[in-house]
Formats: C-alpha cells, structure tokens, sequence
C-alpha cells in the first residue's frame, strides 16, 4: 500500500526541505542537552535545511531555533490558538503558524516536515513521537524518523519497547521504525542519505 501523504512544499512554495524537532520546552533541564540542541540547530542550517518546532521559544526549543537562525536556516514555528501567549511564543521565528488546536499542529508540523528528530523531552514530546512512529507504522507518512537519545535520556523507554517486542506487543519487524543515535551529525547524516541530499 502505497502511503497517503501530498507535497505540502508545492503548496506553501518552500526551496528548501525542512527538519521537524519535537523537543523539551524547559529551561530547567541539564545543560548538555541546551548544547546538543544548540549543535543540532547548526547541523540543519549548514546541511541546507530549515526548521519546523513547535513554536516557543523556552527551552530547547528557543536553543535549537536560535542557532538554526544563527547559521543561515529559517525556522518555521507551529502552535495552536491556546499557547499563543506572551512569554511562550517564539517572537523571533521567521514564520508563526496559529493552529486551532494540538492535534492541527502535529498535523502542520507533518505536513510541512520531509524528516522529524526527536530530541529529550516529557508528555508532549513522547506523544509527538509515538503518534508519529504509529503513522510510519501504519503506512500513513513514509519520512525518515530519529530518535536522539542524549545522556542516554531514551534508555528506559528504549527497554519498555524491546520488552514489548518480546512480549509480542509490538511486531518485531516494527522495532527499527526510527533510527536512534547519540551523535547529531550522524542524526543528519542519516536524513541526507534517506532524503539523498
């Protein structure tokens, strides 16, 4: 079967293929994820890529925007109608996109996205990726999905689903939907060679 998805670029007119992040909007968080959020952004702009987040601009979310403006990429930003509020949306993205709702934003941040990463986050990052991982699973998108498990943050969730592949909760075949790595270049690298940049 072959997956259901259009070209959503053609319509919006982008030159250049984008990277949707799904990431941690705390400020209170260990530095060392603040940096690799800070290198991811570097590695999308100077790989020729722009980015689609979730539209805030606290945590890693404002560190990684920040540096994929600093190095040239533009930064697209995604949020619905009740987080558009002072102190929480990104007043420096080059786009602010107002959704009606979450599930309207996970949907734009898909359409426009050639490739996703997922960087150290809680609920609404989870949510974001298993939601995702569900639509490559099911045939519904077929883009290229990373999980970047820094500080080995992955590690417990990465054993609840090698158990339930052995559990048979999850088809083993199913196990590889997403590629985890710990590098950022090598994240990117993985995007280039599955997009063929």
């Amino acid at each position: 079967m072959k997956p259901f998805e259009f070209d959503i670029h053609k319509i919006y007119g982008q030159n250049k293929p984008c990277i949707g992040v799904f990431c941690s909007s705390s400020d209170e968080i260990d530095n060392i994820y603040k940096s690799t959020a800070e290198e991811l952004g570097e590695l999308i702009a100077r790989n020729g890529y722009d980015l689609v987040h979730g539209g805030g601009k606290i945590g890693l979310m404002g560190v990684l925007s920040r540096a994929v403006q600093k190095h040239g990429g533009k930064v697209i930003g995604i949020l619905p109608e009740s987080l558009n509020i002072e102190g929480i949306v990104s007043d420096l993205d080059d786009e602010i996109i107002i959704t009606k709702d979450m599930t309207d934003r996970k949907q734009e941040i898909r359409k426009r996205s050639n490739a996703f990463i997922v960087l150290p986050g809680g609920y609404g990052t989870m949510e974001e990726f298993f939601e995702t991982t569900t639509l490559i699973q099911l045939n519904y998108i077929n883009k290229p999905l990373v999980m970047l498990n820094i500080n080995n943050y992955y590690d417990p969730l990465l054993n609840f689903i090698n158990s339930a592949v052995e559990k048979k909760f999850i088809n083993a075949q199913h196990k590889n939907i997403f590629y985890i790595t710990t590098s950022c270049k090598d994240a990117i690298d993985y995007i280039n060679q599955k997009l063929k940049v």
